[in-house]
């Protein structure tokens, strides 16, 4: 598969990096990652920080799903985007995409804020728009069928397992890597796998039609 059969992820992913290297070159990651970062106590607050311009609150969550704290926190996520986005992309197309990706983002923050809404360590990472891919692809693509558990439907357990794989995946990856990839935003992932899991048949309608 090619960029032209899924330039949105294509191009999401290397804006994510291109940037990751910039602001590494720059010096400038720290700063970014405050000012730009998810930071669930500044809803309602006013947080001090150095002098300059922070994004606006209701804008971090898609700007902090362009940061990255660690070279290995971003090849992972990367790595995953590539893989499923881009086979999800090319049936979907671009609308399906983007639709899943801001919702991914926008959820998986407002679930980590639900969790701790005075938390201020700024959370980043593409991994709750990620989520929301992982489960649409989980839903309407995986070829396993495992049984369904009383009123679960199959397809269903399906997703939650994958979902399960997914978050502890990430929790191994954040243990093993300590501060080289970063606190996991556990909740994120459940908010953004959520998410993919509400809009899946939504979108198909909307891409498809009635079929």
């Amino acid at each position: 598969m090619n960029a032209q059969q899924a330039p949105l992820t294509t191009g999401y992913a290397m804006a994510c990096v291109l940037l990751f290297v910039l602001l590494s070159i720059t010096g400038w990651q720290n700063e970014a990652i405050l000012r730009a970062g998810f930071i669930p106590a500044r809803f309602g607050a006013e947080l001090i920080v150095p002098p300059g311009t922070m994004v606006p609150f209701l804008l971090t969550p898609l700007s902090s799903a362009f940061l990255h704290g660690s070279i290995l926190h971003l090849i992972f996520n990367m790595i995953v985007l590539l893989f499923i986005g881009r086979q999800l992309e090319a049936p979907m197309g671009r609308g399906v995409m983007a639709a899943l990706l801001v919702a991914g983002a926008y959820v998986g923050s407002f679930a980590q804020w639900l969790a701790d809404p005075q938390a201020s360590l700024p959370m980043i990472g593409a991994s709750g728009a990620i989520s929301a891919v992982l489960a649409m692809f989980a839903l309407i693509f995986s070829r396993s069928s495992p049984a369904a558990i009383g009123p679960v439907p199959s397809h269903w357990v399906r997703a939650l397992w994958l979902a399960a794989a997914w978050i502890g995946l990430q929790l191994l990856l954040g243990f093993a890597g300590g501060d080289a990839f970063g606190a996991v935003a556990i909740w994120a992932h459940v908010g953004g796998f959520l998410a993919g899991l509400m809009l899946a048949r939504p979108l198909l309608r909307w891409r498809f039609g009635a079929r």
